[in-house]
């Protein structure tokens, strides 16, 4: 498998797309998990969508899930400028690097949106992260994904309570991290919130973060422009109540600062994922 993610990675970007496209709208048409899944998330998240509506923004969403994994394989498999290169506007730019200033840190809160894996090599001109890493299950996936890691100035740390005190020891040095704030946590690191109508399992990680250091903390997407001709990266000022030492007012906030990032382009959001798998009360949306 190593090989054949290194040789699909050596496609023309656009090409690989365009193989992406062909996926989501095969997965439309036919009665796959991915799009039973997606419709549900949309049909929970936009209720106001009709039919026609919602139908129309499943394919798109199916093509772009596909599109982004599809992505991530060509920037796994290129040199920090290729990614560089795809990027053709970058907004709020200078947000970015103000918060860069605050001696306490600065966390960026990436939803799973766009094409997330082109900001390591943006952030990469700025600043030398520690970011958490869980290894992929499979191995040639996971060697693949750690080749793409070491061509940047970042420290993988693991993604439990090791790597949380490294992350915290670093913003408090005044280091930047990533957190990819909407997975579903262990019952242990969440607590029950809104997320697009749900009172879902959220995390906690990155607001508990926030108030034991009172870190920056900014949102942060790469958007595919609607023409496949690049990508656009947005930095997003986010609210100060992120930073409020009442965990539920931070993470209330946060999922709503998600919620606004993702109405950007709705169809960019990972609908594929069971973010709904755990509500309050013991609802799993899925079953």
């Amino acid at each position: 498998m190593y090989n054949s993610l290194k040789n699909l990675s050596r496609l023309p970007l656009t090409m690989i797309q365009s193989l992406a496209k062909g996926v989501g709208s095969l997965l439309f048409f036919s009665n796959s998990s991915a799009r039973r899944v997606t419709e549900l998330n949309l049909k929970v998240a936009y209720p106001e969508l009709n039919e026609q509506q919602r139908n129309t923004l499943v394919k798109a969403s199916l093509k772009s899930q596909c599109m982004t994994y599809a992505e991530s394989i060509k920037i796994w498999g290129s040199t920090p400028e290729f990614a560089l290169a795809q990027i053709k506007e970058v907004h709020g730019a200078e947000i970015f690097i103000n918060a860069l200033k605050n001696p306490n840190g600065c966390l960026a809160a990436v939803p799973h949106f766009g094409t997330w894996e082109i900001l390591n090599a943006w952030l990469n001109q700025y600043t030398s992260p520690v970011i958490m890493y869980k290894p992929s299950k499979n191995k040639d996936l996971d060697r693949f994904m750690l080749e793409s890691r070491q061509r940047l100035n970042a420290t993988l740390v693991p993604a439990d309570d090791t790597g949380v005190r490294a992350v915290f020891k670093h913003l408090k040095q005044g280091g930047f991290s990533v957190i990819l704030p909407d997975h579903v946590p262990k019952e242990s690191g969440g607590i029950y919130s809104n997320f697009f109508g749900q009172n879902a399992l959220s995390s906690t990680l990155l607001s508990k973060l926030a108030a034991k250091t009172q870190c920056s903390v900014v949102g942060l997407t790469c958007i595919r422009r609607s023409d496949l001709s690049g990508f656009n990266v947005h930095v997003i000022e986010l609210s100060q109540d992120i930073l409020s030492k009442d965990l539920k007012n931070s993470v209330d906030t946060l999922n709503k600062e998600i919620e606004h990032m993702i109405n950007v382009a709705p169809e960019q959001y990972l609908w594929g994922y069971k973010r709904f798998r755990k509500i309050e009360g013991g609802r799993n949306l899925y079953k």
